[in-house]
């Protein structure tokens, strides 16, 4: 029988590697009925918005890195690229765009 403890371990470890807001789309029951293009658009969108809210915040406080700006750049392509994904399924309400 396998050691409970191991398994739960082995659980965090698996979510680890995520972020929050991925985490958080793979549980949402509609994303569990949506193509696996529609559910990666979802998924990538709130990654990358989670991104830019954390690279805005910190542009409040200081000058962004030279990776830092790249990586903000990237995020709001990532995000346009998926809400265009999702406007050409008729999908936006799961990004809740209007």
């Amino acid at each position: 029988m396998a050691n409970p403890d191991l398994i739960g371990a082995q659980m965090l470890a698996d979510h680890a590697v995520l972020p929050l807001a991925a985490r958080d789309a793979m549980h949402r029951p509609e994303l569990a009925l949506a193509s696996p293009e529609i559910a990666r658009a979802v998924t990538r969108y709130e990654v990358a918005s989670a991104r830019t809210v954390e690279l805005s915040a910190a542009m409040d406080t200081r000058q962004l890195t030279g990776a830092e700006f790249d990586s903000l750049v990237l995020a709001q392509d990532v995000m346009a690229a998926s809400q265009a994904t999702l406007a050409a399924a008729g999908q936006l309400h799961l990004i809740e765009v209007q």
